[in-house]
């Protein structure tokens, strides 16, 4: 059994379809980072955004995935992160038995769709959704780090495809790792001016 499971990807690819599933699959533990509770101010006054409000959501995030594996918990699922927070899992969690689920859509068209028709309400920004899609689909893989491609396949054979890796790919625990440079991933900071 893993101690994490982080899901990663562009939007529209079923991040949190798949994390859903494995969830009742493996009866485990569910969190993504938008879970974190709501927080306006550090002192009543100053609005936090941008930068920090990310760095806030990650800190916190860490910090339950972490504790519910000094419960005991394991199999613990990972998901909505600022793509930026990819590069920081190895490092963050070096030691433990994690893997990361890179989902990509070979077909750029296939994801377009896919955001435009989602349940939860349609995509507003495609000029977003093709620089984050050409971002993370071109970006090498990391330490741990496995992609799986959405194009034509079922969400029921994502799953598959995704508890095949959990249950049997190699990871490493010990590993020498120099992150690689930030202009290699998407963030909404980023993209937003806010960094």
């Amino acid at each position: 059994m893993r101690d994490f499971v982080f899901i990663i990807g562009p939007c529209g690819v079923g991040k949190t379809t798949l994390a859903k599933q494995l969830f009742t699959h493996y009866k485990s533990v569910y969190i993504e980072q938008n879970m974190i509770p709501e927080f306006l101010t550090l002192d009543g006054e100053t609005e936090i955004t941008g930068a920090f409000e990310e760095e806030t959501c990650w800190s916190n995030t860490v910090a339950l995935l972490k504790n519910f594996n000094t419960l005991g918990y394991k199999n613990i699922i990972g998901l909505d992160f600022d793509d930026l927070r990819t590069k920081d899992i190895p490092e963050v969690f070096k030691g433990f038995n994690y893997i990361t689920l890179k989902l990509v859509c070979s077909d750029y068209e296939q994801n377009l769709n896919q955001m435009v028709n989602r349940e939860t309400g349609g995509l507003v920004d495609v000029e977003l959704l093709e620089n984050m899609y050409l971002k993370i689909l071109t970006r090498p893989l990391l330490i741990n780090e496995f992609e799986i491609d959405i194009n034509d396949k079922t969400p029921q054979q994502v799953m598959l495809e995704a508890v095949e890796l959990i249950d049997h790919a190699t990871t490493l625990s010990d590993y020498e790792y120099i992150k690689p440079q930030q202009e290699l991933f998407y963030s909404w900071i980023f993209s937003k001016g806010l960094r």
